[in-house]
């Protein structure tokens, strides 16, 4: 059996407060969302940056593989040295990364410029994600799942708010108007430092405490079995995530003749389901149990997908919609079951999943675009309905005291 870790021996990340810190929240929320505006950019600058420096698509995708490896593989190693060694500041130092990375994809005028940029920006996210996470669960006061949801929406807000940005001020300006996100980036830097102090204070309060805390009292074996059933429902949930992001509106584009501006609203509309999922799912694992709203999102969302595909244009919507409501109210709930299988190692947690949903999302991306090539985008869609059925692996989750 795994030792349960006295309060005393707890970081003090672990322990939360006696009510929810609701300004941080809001702070970290906005912070987040700064944050992913400026990831979001990368990828809506790409017929840009494809004509500017001439480039094909195997280096739009090694810029893509660039942003990943540092956005995704780094986050859990950072996550471990935090949880080891807490870093207050750490979000502003992330956020300088960005600025940086922000400003020479700017000025870049060669292609080893732009993926020495956008790995910058990866860096940045690599070290705001895990440490920002904790914060998150330090502010809850207890309501993990609500805080996680909260925190999320604002990432949610600024993927979807990137390329809106992008399409109103780089376009008209070019490359340089890409120097515009710095804003973004120099109002999270002074967001950051001001989320540092209140944390830096709370953590060296709560560190002499002794406070109750969830602690695991599975053995090391269920822990890590359990950790690789999460993984796994990452990986489908994300995949999934991914065709619908990438290829819905080319799928609505070839099956009903609608127009881009047309299509781009039913994402709009689809995008719109997953924020709002998004934060219904926590608080709902807060009050009736993560593992049945894991199960429910992931395999709840199978009859839907597996319909969509075959679905009239009013029926495609609808079934979208709902889609979007249910798969993406899962994340929040495995973030916080897997804190709770793992206590004392926020940090480690949240910068593992966090990163493993970009590089499911970046992999999965690629991975349904050459099965596109090959078959078509109605076969793509066809065979990602079978996808949420790996939800039924959520009955071998042990079921956590207060998960």
């Amino acid at each position: 059996m795994m030792n349960n870790p006295t309060a005393e021996q707890l970081p003090a990340s672990v322990l939360p407060p006696a009510k929810t810190v609701y300004p941080i929240l809001f702070a970290i929320s906005f912070a987040h969302l700064l944050n992913d505006t400026m990831q979001a950019v990368i990828a809506s600058i790409y017929p840009l940056l494809k004509v500017d420096f001439h480039l094909s698509f195997a280096q739009i995708g090694l810029v893509t593989l660039c942003y990943q490896i540092t956005a995704s593989l780094l986050q859990p190693f950072v996550g471990l040295y935090t949880d080891k060694n807490p870093k207050p500041f750490s979000i502003a130092v992330g956020m300088a990364f960005s600025l940086i990375g922000v400003l020479s994809l700017a000025w870049a005028d060669s292609f080893g410029l732009v993926l020495i940029a956008v790995s910058l920006i990866g860096i940045g996210s690599s070290i705001f994600h895990p440490e920002s996470s904790r914060i998150a669960h330090l502010a809850s006061g207890g309501k993990r799942g609500f805080a996680q949801s909260f925190f999320q929406l604002g990432g949610n807000s600024g993927s979807a708010l990137g390329p809106l940005l992008a399409a109103l001020i780089v376009a008209p300006f070019g490359q340089h108007g890409i120097m515009w996100f710095s804003v973004a980036a120099i109002l999270g830097v002074m967001l950051a430092i001001h989320i540092g102090k209140w944390y830096k204070g709370s953590a060296s309060q709560r560190a002499a405490k002794t406070v109750s805390a969830v602690h695991s009292s599975l053995s090391q074996n269920k822990v890590v079995f359990s950790l690789v059933i999460l993984l796994i429902l990452i990986f489908s949930k994300y995949v999934y995530l991914a065709g619908m992001t990438s290829y819905y509106t080319f799928f609505l584009m070839n099956k009903f003749g609608l127009t881009i501006q047309e299509s781009q609203i039913q994402l709009f509309i689809f995008s719109s389901a997953v924020a709002i999922g998004t934060v219904a799912g926590g608080p709902i694992g807060d009050r009736f149990g993560r593992k049945y709203v894991i199960w429910i999102s992931i395999l709840g969302a199978a009859p839907f997908t597996m319909l969509l595909p075959y679905a009239n244009l009013f029926w495609t919507t609808i079934l979208a919609v709902c889609i979007g409501l249910i798969i993406s109210s899962a994340f929040s709930a495995i973030v916080v079951y897997a804190q709770e299988l793992v206590p004392g190692k926020v940090g480690l947690i949240g910068g593992l999943f966090f990163g493993l949903s970009f590089g499911m999302g970046g992999l999965g991306s690629a991975l349904l675009g050459t099965l596109a090539d090959h078959t078509s985008i109605e076969y793509v869609f066809q065979l990602c309905a079978f996808l949420p059925l790996i939800g039924i692996i959520t009955g071998l989750l042990p079921k956590l005291k207060n998960g």
